[in-house]
């Protein structure tokens, strides 16, 4: 069995890549599709709901799967340095992936609204890590004014390489459920993600219609499928310029990773939804909790709250039908939930204090077993 070394690699055809590209890479891709059995059967859903847990990726998020493909050109480009805005997430992916090449790295930040598991991520691969006293769509224009007068690459979600990266989740997605699920639904912030899941979504169903030229890979091959979901987009209450139908200048939820008020794919995402006949939905932060835990405690996965809100919004569209029974659907938690510890932390039970002795345990246990 070949060595699997990361989505490049593995889908080089489907990307613009050539033989003479100098690949960086950390094994990103290939993430586990986790079907909620447990929890269809708690709230009696009549549905097929999967997970594809992006936060199995190097750096804990999504973000590797479109990090690869951005610092991997601005390397082939002679770059020596990326830049990028971040609540977190990129940042972390950014600065691995600029350690891994031996390119420097600059992130700007948010002060005070960060995780402490994601700053420490940049922190600790080497990043220069810039807070600003505003939010980060401050930091987005910042990045993009600096990065007309300085030879850094930028490599957030407007970086095109990154979606290219980002599209190969879709095709993962098909080769394991054999096609499209009925249904993709994913935690909307910046909107890069949506974006790149239609694009792969997209290339499956030409593939699919087209014929197969005879240099085709065999990954390749595995990737047609000429249906193509519906995608779902969901924000938090206190972010959802989406939903408000325009730009919201203070966004606040605890989920930290989509806290973002100018979306810089704003026009893909609207297209998206037309082209797949979606929608976007919103979910309060109470509601996202909820559910990060209900993922936790039921099915053993554990993701960070924006993560969450992808399944919320799909729990609640199947409780008020929108959502048909029988449907096959598919929700992308988009990283770790050791990213954001604290979150976690504050809303689970205090530990158990009590003496070193073996009555004081059997009691603990007695009195917590079903």
């Amino acid at each position: 069995m070949k060595h699997y070394t990361g989505l490049i690699e593995r889908y080089r055809g489907r990307l613009p890549v050539s033989a003479s590209t100098p690949v960086i890479a950390l094994g990103e891709g290939n993430t586990p599709l986790i079907e909620l059995k447990n929890l269809s059967r708690l709230l009696h859903f009549d549905a097929r709901i999967l997970v594809k847990f992006e936060g199995l990726n190097p750096t804990g998020s999504f973000k590797d799967r479109g990090m690869t493909m951005a610092v991997t050109k601005a390397v082939e480009a002679g770059s020596k340095a990326i830049i990028c805005a971040s609540t977190g997430n990129t940042s972390a992916s950014a600065a691995a992936y600029a350690a891994r090449a031996g390119i420097t790295s600059f992130v700007l930040i948010p002060e005070g609204k960060i995780a402490f598991g994601k700053l420490s991520q940049a922190m600790m691969h080497g990043a220069v890590v810039i807070q600003i006293r505003g939010n980060f769509d401050d930091g987005m224009r910042l990045v993009q004014e600096v990065a007309r007068d300085v030879p850094v690459t930028i490599v957030n979600s407007i970086n095109p390489y990154r979606l290219q990266g980002q599209k190969t989740a879709a095709f993962e997605i098909i080769e394991e459920l054999g096609d499209a699920p009925d249904f993709h639904a994913l935690p909307v912030g910046n909107a890069g993600n949506i974006t790149a899941h239609w694009i792969g979504y997209s290339e499956a169903a030409a593939l699919a219609t087209a014929t197969a030229p005879d240099n085709m890979s065999f990954s390749d091959k595995r990737v047609f499928s000429s249906k193509r979901p519906m995608m779902l987009g969901y924000q938090a209450s206190g972010s959802a310029p989406f939903m408000r139908g325009e730009m919201v200048t203070h966004p606040e939820t605890v989920a930290t990773a989509i806290r973002i008020g100018h979306p810089m794919s704003w026009t893909q995402a609207w297209k998206v939804r037309e082209e797949s006949s979606g929608w976007f939905g919103e979910r309060s932060d109470e509601e996202i909790l909820q559910v990060q835990k209900l993922l936790a405690r039921h099915e053993g996965v554990f993701c960070e709250p924006a993560s969450a809100t992808s399944v919320a919004g799909v729990l609640r569209d199947l409780e008020e039908g929108r959502i048909p029974s029988g449907s096959t659907i598919v929700c992308t938690l988009t990283g770790h939930g050791l990213k954001d510890p604290d979150t976690a932390i504050a809303q689970s039970s205090r530990p158990v204090s009590v003496d070193a002795t073996r009555q004081a345990i059997e009691s603990v246990i007695l009195s917590n077993m079903d």
